[in-house]
This record gives C-alpha cells, sequence and structure tokens, in this order.
C-alpha cells in the first residue's frame, strides 16, 4: 500500500493473472498407507572419491537456557568474523568434497543450464513505467549478468538515458545486488542501494542525473529503504543495528553535509521490531512504518517540509496490523481490528487517525484474506485469497461488493502491479500459472478494456498444451485439506512410475503460489511431477492456516508435507522410490525436519540455507532477525517453548538411522541464517546416519542467503539441483 519505486518491476519480469472460481476440494479416495522403504543406496549413483567426507572434530559447548541446558558439540564451527583458520578449513574441505563427489554430474548440470539458457531472451525488457516525466525500465544486454536501469522523458520515442549499468557496478566483485534504485520527485538525484557481500548490508550512493557524476555522500552498513523528501538536497535512510542487522533508526540527510550531522527523526526501541520508510501512493506523505510479527505502527509526516514532524497515525496495539495509504480525498487503511483477515476501510486524510470516522468498504470475510490494497483516486484494488489463490477484486469508493477479475485456469497467480499515479484510471495487474509465462496486463477502468502488455518469452519449443496441471487438497492426518497444485507433461503416465519433485516453505505467512518457471520444464521433459504444497504455516487458506502452522502447532507443516507426499504416491502421480523434496531458509527447517521425521519417503532432499538449529538461534538475541520472530516461533526461555521447538528442532533431532541422499547448501554471508546452522547439522548428521547414501554440502564462499547473484549464476545453481536428483536416478 506503499508509492511504487520507480524501478519497483527491476529485474524481474511481471507477471499477471487471470482469475475464475476456485475449485471446490475434490473428494478424494481414501489415502491409501504407503509401505515404508529404506532409502535406496546411491553410493553407486554418486560414486565416492578417493577424498573422504570432512569429519568435524568435537567440542562440547554448553548452550545455557532458563528452561535446560545442552550440550553442543559443533558450536565451535560458528565464527561471528568468518576469518578463523580452523572453522574455514573445514568450510573449504567440505565444499572440495562437494566438488569431488558430484563431479561425475558436472556434464549433466551444464547440460540442464544450457536447456534453461536457451528458454531465456537474454536481451529482454521489462514493462515501461511512468512517474514523474520519465518512462523508467530495466533491460538485461545478451550474455550479461545483471540489469541495466534507463529511462526515456516523455515518450519512449525519446533518446535512452542509461541510469545505472548493474554489469559495470559489479565489476571487480564476486556479489553484487542493486537492491533498490529511486529518483528525487525532480528526476535530477539517483539513489542506489548497492551490495556486494551478500550480507543484505547496503551502501547508499547518489548521482547527480544532470552531469552524470557520483556525489561524494556515500552511506555504509544501512537498510535498501530510500527516500528522497520533496527537496532533493533531502533523503531519509534507515540505519541497522550493527550487531543484530535489525532496521531500527530513521535518519534525515542533506546531501553534502557530513553523514555524521545527519538527523535522528525516529529511532524504533523495541528489538522485536523493524523499521522501513517510503511515500504514500499519492506523494503528499512520507510513512514511516515499524512492524513486528502481530503488530504495526505507522508515522506520516509532510513530504513538502523538509523537516517534517512524524506523527503516529493509530498508536501500536499488540495484535493490530494496519496499513494506511493516501488517496486524495480519503485515507485507505487495511486492518485485522474487526477479523483475522482483515478489512478494508476509509477515513478522512487527517492525521493522527480517529477511529471514529472510519468507515468499512470491504468487511471482514471468514474465506477471504485480503492480503494488500492498491488504491486510486476513485476506487481500489484488492489483492485477496480465496480458494488458496491469489486474486483481484476491483472495488469503486460508492460501495459494493466489486468485481474479480476473470481467469480460466484453474489454478493461477494475480496481484496488482503499482502504479505511480493516483488518477491513471488504469490498474496494471500481473498473471501467471504453471503453465502460463509471466504476462502483465493493463485494465481501462472505463473501458473494461484489457492490453497485453508483454508475455515473457519462453524461446524453444515449449507449448502451454503439452503439459497437464492440477490443482487437488490432500488430506493431512488431522483432516484439514491441504492445496497441492500439479503440473506434468502429458506424456507422462499417472501409473505410480514417475519421480515426484515437491516443494514447500510454511512460515511466516509467506504463501506459496501456482507460478511459471521455464527452469522446470527440463524435469517435466524427462517424466517428472512438480509439486507445491501449501502447507500449514502459510496463508493459503487464510489467516488461520498460518497460524495454525506456528508455534506450538508448528508440526502440523511437517506433518502436512509428509501426508501430500503419501497422498501424491497413494493417488499414483509418483513411485514411492522417486520422490524428492526441497525447500529453504525456513523451508530449510521444514526439510530438515522432514527428514528426521520420514526418511523413508524421499530418495533425496535438496535444503538451501536452511534453518536448522532452531533452539539455540532463538536464544541468541544478538543474532539477526531472533528477536523480531518470537512471535513466530516462541520464546526458549519459556519451557513450554523451549521444550516443543527442542522437539523438532533438526539438529537436535538428528539419530542414528538411514537418512536419504541430502544437499545442503549455505552462504559464509548469510545474513538470515547464518552458515553455522547448516555446517553444524552436516556435521551431527555425519556423525549419526547410518547410511552410505551421499551426503553433499556446498558453502558459498562468496554469497549471503539469497545465494549467488546473477541471473545466470542463479540459474546454474538450479541447474546443479536438478542434476543431483536426475543424478540419483541414474542419468549421467
Amino acid at each position: 500500500m506503499m508509492k511504487p519505486l520507480s524501478y519497483a518491476l527491476l529485474i524481474a519480469l511481471l507477471a499477471g493473472c487471470e482469475p475464475s472460481t476456485p475449485p471446490a476440494p475434490a473428494e478424494q479416495a481414501p489415502t491409501a498407507q504407503v509401505a515404508p522403504a529404506l532409502p535406496p543406496d546411491t553410493s553407486t549413483v554418486l560414486p565416492a572419491p578417493a577424498l573422504s567426507p570432512p569429519v568435524a572434530k568435537r567440542v562440547d559447548f554448553t548452550v545455557k537456557s532458563p528452561a535446560g541446558d545442552r550440550i553442543d558439540p559443533y558450536h565451535w564451527l560458528r565464527d561471528d568474523t568468518r576469518s578463523k583458520p580452523e572453522v574455514l578449513d573445514h568450510l573449504r574441505a567440505e565444499d572440495a568434497y562437494f566438488e569431488a563427489r558430484f563431479a561425475p554430474l558436472v556434464p549433466l548440470k551444464d547440460t540442464l543450464f544450457q536447456e534453461m539458457r536457451a528458454r531465456i531472451k537474454e536481451d529482454d525488457s521489462s514493462v515501461p513505467e511512468f512517474e514523474d516525466g520519465y518512462w523508467y525500465y530495466a533491460r538485461f544486454e545478451t550474455g550479461r549478468q545483471y540489469p541495466i536501469f534507463a529511462r526515456r522523458k516523455g515518450s519512449m520515442d525519446a533518446p535512452e538515458e542509461i541510469t545505472l549499468n548493474g554489469n559495470e557496478r559489479a565489476e571487480g566483485h564476486d556479489y553484487y545486488q542493486a537492491a533498490n534504485v529511486v529518483f528525487s520527485e525532480d528526476g535530477t538525484l539517483m539513489a542506489v542501494a548497492e551490495d556486494t557481500v551478500g550480507r543484505r548490508e547496503y551502501t547508499v550512493r547518489f548521482k547527480n542525473m544532470v552531469s552524470g557524476e557520483w556525489l561524494p555522500d556515500v552511506i555504509a552498513d544501512v537498510e535498501a529503504s530510500i527516500v528522497f523528501a520533496d527537496d532533493p538536497k533531502v533523503v531519509y535512510l534507515v540505519e541497522k543495528d550493527k550487531t543484530t542487522l535489525l532496521p531500527f533508526r530513521i535518519k534525515r540527510h542533506t546531501l553534502g553535509n557530513p553523514y555524521a550531522e545527519a538527523e535522528t527523526v525516529y529511532e524504533e526501541k523495541d528489538n522485536t521490531f523493524y523499521t522501513t520508510i517510503f511515500r504514500t501512493k499519492n506523494d503528499r506523505y512520507l510513512a514511516i512504518q515499524s512492524s513486528s510479527t502481530l503488530t504495526t505502527e505507522m508515522r506520516l509526516g509532510l513530504a513538502s517540509d523538509p523537516r517534517a514532524n512524524f506523527q503516529v497515525y493509530l498508536p501500536r496495539e499488540r495484535g493490530h496490523e494496519y496499513q494506511v495509504d493516501d488517496a486524495g480525498e480519503r485515507f485507505v487503511i487495511r486492518s485485522n481490528k474487526g477479523g483475522k483477515n482483515f478489512e478494508v476501510l476509509t477515513a478522512p486524510p487527517v492525521v493522527p487517525g480517529d477511529p471514529a470516522t472510519f468507515k468499512p468498504l470491504l468487511g471482514h470475510r471468514d474465506d477471504a484474506l485480503v492480503q494488500s490494497v492498491e488504491v486510486f483516486a476513485d476506487r481500489i484494488a484488492v489483492n485477496e485469497r480465496t480458494g488458496g489463490l491469489r486474486k483481484i477484486r476491483v472495488l469503486p469508493f460508492t460501495g459494493g461488493e466489486g468485481e474479480l477479475l476473470a481467469a480460466d485456469e484453474p489454478a493461477y497467480v494475480m496481484s496488482p502491479i503499482g502504479t505511480a499515479h493516483l488518477d491513471s484510471g488504469k490498474l496494471r495487474y500481473s498473471y501467471t500459472s504453471l503453465t502460463t509465462p509471466p504476462t502483465v496486463y493493463e485494465l481501462d477502468f472505463a473501458t473494461g478494456e484489457r492490453t497485453l502488455l508483454k508475455r515473457e518469452p519462453v524461446l524453444g519449443d515449449f507449448k502451454p498444451e503439452n503439459y497437464v496441471t492440477e490443482y487437488v487438497f490432500a488430506p493431512a492426518r488431522d483432516g484439514a485439506k491441504v492445496p497441492v497444485w500439479l503440473v506434468y507433461h502429458k506424456n507422462t503416465a499417472r501409473d505410480g512410475t514417475a519421480p515426484l519433485f515437491q516443494q514447500g516453505y510454511g512460515s511466516y505467512g509467506i504463501s506459496q503460489d501456482p507460478s511459471f518457471r521455464s527452469s522446470v520444464l527440463s524435469l517435466l521433459d524427462r517424466g517428472f511431477v512438480f509439486a507445491i504444497a501449501a502447507v500449514r504455516g502459510g496463508q493459503e487458506m487464510g489467516r488461520q492456516w498460518y497460524e495454525d502452522g506456528k508455534l506450538l502447532k508448528k508440526k502440523n507443516s511437517f506433518n502436512d508435507f509428509i501426508d501430500v507426499t503419501d497422498f501424491l504416491v497413494a493417488e499414483r502421480y509418483a513411485a514411492k522410490d522417486k520422490v524428492f523434496a526441497l525447500g529453504g531458509s525456513a523451508g530449510g527447517l521444514l526439510m530438515g525436519a522432514v527428514v528426521n521425521q520420514a526418511p523413508d519417503r524421499y530418495r533425496g532432499i535438496i535444503a538451501h540455507v536452511a534453518f536448522v538449529d532452531v533452539v539455540t538461534t532463538m536464544l541468541d538475541t544478538s543474532l539477526p532477525l531472533t528477536t523480531g520472530e518470537f512471535d513466530e516461533w516462541g520464546n526458549p526461555t519459556d519451557k513450554t517453548y523451549y521444550d516443543y521447538m527442542l522437539s523438532y528442532s533438526p539438529y537436535d533431532q538428528v539419530k542414528a538411522q538411514a537418512y536419504p541422499a541430502m544437499l545442503v547448501t549455505t552462504g559464509l554471508h548469510d545474513s538470515q541464517v547464518q552458515y553455522f546452522e547448516p555446517a553444524k547439522w552436516v556435521a551431527r548428521l555425519r556423525e549419526m546416519k547410518t547410511d552410505s547414501n551421499p551426503l553433499l554440502f556446498k558453502v558459498n564462499m562468496e554469497a549471503g542467503h539469497g545465494g549467488r547473484s546473477g541471473r545466470f549464476n542463479r540459474l546454474e545453481e538450479t541447474a546443479e539441483d536438478y542434476a543431483f536428483m536426475l543424478g540419483l536416478l541414474g542419468e549421467r
């Protein structure tokens, strides 16, 4: 509900959507019991090289807690400086073992990578967005890793002005990300937040767009949020806590002055909150938002005032989440005060807000989650979830239920795309499905006409009609129905012989969506079934779906994932000895819990940047993210939460049993899940597991949480995942 940044589309070539009534859960036959089977011995598929797997030494360390103490024999692998020789030597040894063991699959990985790359139009560009007199867009050049940001004044026929060349900026760096590129209101200044490590500690630099020169102002170790006041010399930035990396302090900096003289306009005192700043839709206000898992508080200040005084709109109240945006004649508020799935209200455009003046526009509904709102002068576009799908409802301020935009596929993803102007009279939105590439449409409110602006090209012989998609509901052990999206080649028989690639996440209310991925075609064309399991912990089925997969109900996420696997095998979508699963970050926690609980169900597990040492991390408030996540996982200083978290923590629950083949990855500079969590987990797995299946640990010494930077580097990592799975099936 904020004004989009000029390069909000950035690199992603936006996806659009068309709605149809979501299918009701189909009646399912009773799930057959899947006979447990020990993971097959894959040591002959990925033969062990002469190099032995690294064995980490054991050094007992007591992790103290008011709720109980534990011995951690691999705590020594934690090095916050990332410089201790014995730690780096161990990580490099793991990486060398990975390279040696994976070597037979390198030709297959290269083949997959070339297939995936061949589907990409390398010189593609985003749909231009008009703002403050310029058309802004991002484009790629053939063979280059990073986007080029550009604009044209007044018309797309005007000469191109390159504002930032990511390829040039990346030179000399193993990692590069331009996380945010913004412009002053008059277009004369540009600011960019850059990361050259992968740890999300950004450095902000400024460029004079008239002269083309970079300004001497260089501000390090801040968040990517950047906002210019109406006065282009005044810029707002968000400082991070140097230890926890928590964004907590808003500074007002005057360009040309020493940053040490920048004024603190707001400092968040509660270390469970994250702080950011942005412009409201019509540019009248700057908004500071402080958010925790359960609570929001917003402050508004006039953008026209270089010394803006920010006032609280609604005081924070635990459990109340809200956002307010400025639609000119009125404010539009998304709030869960009237129900957990949120409602939409309007209010007079004054600060502070007075709930007595609020008027309902779209009331709370038990079956529909209001995910976000895009405001216009005379209406809103609501991104809502019903039946597990993201849809768009256009609703006039005059009231009524509005209209859901139509789609002709059973499963899809539809999202509004932020536009810069209230009075544009047009809604841009993205649409995609498992067989429809990302598409951008523009809806004219006056005529109702929908215009196709762009569909991401997929080169080669891709034809949507060659693939079958299904949307089914898998019965969980407690009676819940778990949404599952499936896609497979039309020639793949549903006879219980196909390999299955199943993904999931299930945390923070982050929902999985049936979006198109051209890379997965390489698996579908080889006979795989691809499945997305929308386990509890996301918000696919509304807010309650999230609440039923967190805190003391977290195990529902793990049970759901396993139950989806059993259902798909029982329904003969897949062979029980050819099931592969992947999850990253909190999805890596999902993988870790699942593989401890049901190792016999999976041929191979891929866990990226996995959050697996839950109790130790949540006890350490010096780590990034910890304090802000007590409402997600629980505070382990409370014995109730300590015992529950300990009972599923993947690191703590490793046991002497046979595990499937596993590929685990981490980034040395990861700021979200510290590298030592998966490092310790792998060490304990090597010590405890009773099988001879490969356990590979890839340590990226130059990356953070998102893996390597650059579009082809990331594609290569996907090819590596696929080669790992296909190699376990005997393909070379």
